[in-house]
């Protein structure tokens, strides 16, 4: 049996500020950003990807206050091989704690061709100079063949033996579009390890997609053929399908440490609490039955499964729910609880708060005690979601709203937010039901076309007097923006859903000016 000390140490490479953020609607800013960056350092991962510094003004805020504030991970930027995204990257990330550099250039056949339209020889000069221009910046720098996947071997071997020789410590093998099988990306790490004359100087890491559903099996395949990093998002945030799962990649070198022969440091204890904090910014849900982080994953309906549990946990769990970080109980805190009780089940549920957003949720905490006899999680996760944004950039807030409705009758509703130190009203009888009609007041109001793109209500917790949780995506000007809101009054959380939607489309209009 393999033992602790005999272990080959996987670096976990987190992705979710800079590729899990592409992801339609899952857009955060500075605030959640930082939230994010001190959960993934809490969670023990090696480096976070934390932006593409050239892509904006945003991005590269973000990057350089993660770099400047945060310290326990190496935090990367990403760059193209050009001289303006490598000098942006290093811009933002000088005054990191560890920092790398993370330089990417397309190889593959169809890039070449139709986007780059470069040569071979063309597309090494110009890996070789992006490498060496950050190495000149950082000793710590990653160069990835974009697509190389559909890569042909010979030629994958020449850039990567080129980007090593020229300084790159790290070489990352993308399945940029999803496309490879588990044999395939194991063969292609085969063949690097085999065929590149220096890739003992460098880490042999991969970026895997998830169009097949195969990014955890590629992930997989190519640590058992020697990768030394993945790469991966919470959630199995990404474009498009998404990315490769931390939580189930981890999860499976931990579980099936005997087939693997590997160990991360990271913290899997924090893997729930770390979840429920990124689909609570991105407002993407956790399907109940995925892997690890499901509210069904570790649940057992079938009679037989019960009793087979109930004599033996093993016959049915191959993980203990508490090492994920499940709690036992749900309910947590009554209304004569304290602000060191909230302060504490909040960092549990993977939360930190300032000494100001814990009293706003303290606040709030006791107003809804009055409202419902039992407090579970959700109702704290809920009432936490409302203060991760900053209070500041918050042009629109809720006065006041009336609605009325019924069968056969227009719905009304009177809405006055407030814009500054000017309060607004507007009354109307429009609209399909008083959800719609408080879409056409907020529009006239804000003066902004809003056109819904989704929208969905659940229960942040149990019992008819739980708290309605509204998330919805709309679109202005051709963009998509998020927007949630939390109440025991459905259609006042649709309000607030509405506003945190219209704020984020009033920040993004101030950040381009």
């Amino acid at each position: 049996m393999t033992t602790t000390e005999e272990m080959r140490p996987i670096v976990i490479f987190d992705t979710t500020l800079r590729d899990g953020e592409q992801s339609p609607g899952c857009s955060m800013n500075l605030g959640e950003k930082l939230e994010v960056a001190q959960a993934l350092i809490d969670l023990g991962v090696d480096v976070i990807e934390a932006g593409f510094p050239i892509a904006s003004p945003g991005d590269f805020e973000a990057v350089a206050e993660i770099a400047t504030s945060m310290r326990g991970s190496t935090i990367c930027g990403l760059a193209r091989c050009n001289d303006a995204d490598i000098d942006r990257a290093w811009e933002a990330l000088k005054h990191a704690e560890s920092a790398r550099i993370h330089v990417f250039l397309a190889t593959s056949a169809i890039h070449r061709e139709f986007k780059l339209k470069m040569s071979q020889e063309e597309i090494v000069a110009r890996a070789v100079a992006g490498v060496k221009r950050a190495v000149g910046y950082c000793d710590n720098v990653e160069f990835s063949p974009e697509d190389a996947a559909r890569t042909e071997h010979d030629f994958l071997c020449e850039v990567v033996e080129a980007a090593i020789e020229a300084g790159a410590t790290t070489v990352n093998i993308p399945d940029t579009v999803g496309y490879a099988t588990p044999a395939q990306m194991g063969e292609t790490i085969a063949v690097l390890r085999q065929r590149v004359p220096n890739i003992d100087k460098a880490v042999i890491s991969v970026h895997c997609h998830n169009d097949l559903g195969l990014a955890v099996a590629n992930s997989l395949a190519a640590v058992e053929n020697g990768a030394g990093q993945i790469e991966c998002t919470i959630n199995g945030l990404g474009e498009r399908a998404g990315n490769c799962s931390l939580e189930e990649v981890v999860m499976a070198l931990r579980t099936r440490s005997d087939a693997y022969g590997c160990c991360t440091q990271v913290n899997t204890e924090r893997l729930v609490p770390t979840s429920r904090l990124i689909s609570t910014i991105t407002g993407m849900r956790v399907q109940r039955n995925k892997a690890i982080v499901g509210r069904n994953a570790f649940a057992h309906e079938a009679g037989i499964h019960q009793d087979g549990m109930l004599k033996e946990r093993t016959t049915y769990e191959i993980m203990r729910p508490e090492d994920v970080g499940f709690t036992k109980t749900d309910l947590v805190l009554g209304k004569h609880s304290g602000r060191a009780a909230l302060a504490d089940r909040a960092k549990q549920l993977g939360y930190r708060l300032t000494g100001e957003q814990l009293q706003i949720v303290f606040d709030e905490f006791k107003t809804l005690a009055d409202k419902k006899k039992e407090i579970y999680d959700g109702d704290i996760v809920a009432l936490i979601a409302k203060q991760l944004r900053d209070a500041d950039d918050e042009e629109w807030s809720l006065v006041s709203f009336e609605t009325t409705s019924g069968s056969g009758c227009k719905p009304r509703v009177k809405l006055t937010l407030r814009h500054g130190e000017r309060e607004l009203t507007e009354e109307l009888s429009e609209g399909d039901g008083p959800i719609d009609a408080a879409f056409l007041a907020t529009e006239k109001i804000t003066g902004l076309t809003l056109s819904c793109k989704d929208y969905q209500v659940r229960s942040a917790t149990l019992g008819h007097d739980a708290q309605g949780e509204v998330t919805l995506q709309v679109e202005h000007q051709g963009k998509t923006f998020r927007g949630r809101g939390v109440s025991t009054d459905t259609v006042e959380a649709t309000v607030m859903a509405i506003l945190n939607a219209v704020n984020r489309i009033a920040s993004t209009t101030s950040e381009s000016r």
